[in-house]
């Protein structure tokens, strides 16, 4: 049976003229906006200011928010015959999630992986047994490229139902000139077909690939030499990527990469400290990223490079959740002055799709508060991905991408977890899923 909500859109649209393009968002028990000084992104108290209105209405026209404010002068300003109306009451309107790091397109699975992770085994020693990135790199060359767009479309469209509207996708699973470019060319497919806004990042530095296992500098120099030129020339990627970590790329290697990729136009990104702290942060700051990714074994010293070179810092509590390999101190972090972010890292280690369930893992391990969970799951999140302009924050002017949540205020995200609270997904002003 359809929801209340549901029934009372069916209802508005049937006295809607076909492209009128407006759409009202009417009543919410709390609206929140993330509107504010957003042309950076968000750091100390700052995260703890989401724009809470009480009472209030917004406007979508053609896709954009046209107007956000008190319900009573809204709804005098807008023609209610001519637009469709959502009565939210009792609910919660939000921005839709930003997911700022993902390894969407791949194929296989490795729960069998469970078991040693029981056992004790280190994400070192389950690579040794054959499993971790390489296990999904040889079911990955073997999939082909519609195979990989119709399982990554379908995870997409499980993201979304959770609310994510905007999201990152990186490569990393092929590992080889012609299976990197499939990836890219895979996700690229998936921006154009899919409703979600899909960024995308090279990581071709994401392992060594074992037919390069006693030569790992010819990897990087294939890495330099012929992918990131080709993905340059076919604009298959926003960002390059790096893991900076012992055993896969150190830091020499790992700038070599990416400042190889900004003489390309590819921005910065860097998977960071995450089993030892290798100065991966610093190398962050260094080298200008946008972002710097996972961070659990980063020095006081390397978040406050970052943060005096306002570099994004995305957190992933997932996993950590799914590796036992300790939480990000998000705490420290904040109040090193970081700007912080939060983001699935959805991979076959991690298969979580669900942005809320890291806003949960976030205020009850890593110590954030539910307020600077939903400004890292949404506007920091939005300029970890160089979205912050269109998304991230419901203020006129940017996209109609919201979220309708079946509770009645924001704490209730992380308070009620393990749960999809979503009733309505709204994207560039058009309702793209409605919970029956």
């Amino acid at each position: 049976m359809a929801s209340r909500m549901a029934h009372k859109v069916m209802q508005a649209r049937k006295g809607t003229p076909e492209g009128s393009g407006l759409l009202v968002i009417d009543n919410p028990n709390e609206m929140i906006t993330v509107a504010g000084n957003n042309r950076k992104p968000r750091r100390g108290e700052s995260l703890q200011d989401i724009g809470i209105m009480k009472e209030a209405a917004l406007v979508i026209k053609n896709g954009i928010i046209s107007e956000v404010g008190p319900r009573k002068e809204v709804l005098a300003s807008v023609d209610t015959d001519n637009a469709i109306i959502i009565d939210a009451a009792g609910k919660t309107v939000m921005p839709g999630f930003v997911d700022p790091h993902t390894h969407l397109v791949f194929a296989g699975s490795r729960e069998n992986e469970l078991r040693w992770k029981i056992e004790g085994a280190s994400y070192i020693d389950i690579a040794s047994k054959g499993g971790g990135i390489l296990s999904t790199v040889n079911a990955t060359r073997e999939a082909s490229s519609d195979e990989l767009l119709a399982l990554a479309s379908n995870r997409l469209d499980i993201m979304m139902r959770h609310g994510t509207t905007s999201i990152e996708v990186k490569s990393g699973y092929g590992l080889n000139v012609e299976a990197e470019m499939m990836i890219l060319e895979v996700a690229r497919a998936l921006s154009e077909e899919h409703k979600a806004d899909v960024s995308t990042t090279f990581l071709g530095a994401h392992a060594i690939p074992p037919e390069f296992k006693d030569h790992p500098e010819g990897y990087v120099d294939q890495v330099i030499d012929r992918m990131i030129p080709r993905v340059a020339d076919e604009e298959l990627a926003d960002f390059c990527d790096v893991f900076c970590e012992e055993g896969f790329f150190d830091v020499e290697q790992s700038r070599a990469i990416l400042e190889e990729g900004k003489t390309y136009g590819l921005v910065p990104k860097l998977h960071a400290d995450e089993l030892s702290d290798v100065g991966g942060a610093n190398l962050a700051a260094e080298v200008g990223a946008i972002s710097a990714d996972h961070l659990e074994k980063s020095s006081d010293g390397g978040i406050g490079q970052m943060a005096e070179a306002n570099v994004v810092g995305v957190l992933l509590p997932g996993t950590s959740f799914s590796t036992n390999i300790g939480y990000a101190d998000a705490r420290r972090m904040i109040d090193l002055g970081l700007p912080v972010a939060l983001a699935t890292d959805f991979n076959p280690n991690c298969w979580t799709k669900s942005m809320q369930f890291m806003i949960s893992l976030a205020c009850y391990k890593m110590r954030m508060f539910p307020a600077e969970a939903v400004v890292a799951s949404t506007i920091n999140a939005a300029h970890a991905t160089g979205r912050a302009r269109d998304v991230g924050s419901l203020e006129t002017g940017k996209q109609g991408d919201i979220i309708i949540l079946d509770i009645e205020n924001h704490e209730q995200i992380p308070y009620r977890f393990a749960s999809n609270h979503v009733d309505m997904v709204i994207k560039r002003g058009e309702i793209v899923h409605t919970r029956v």
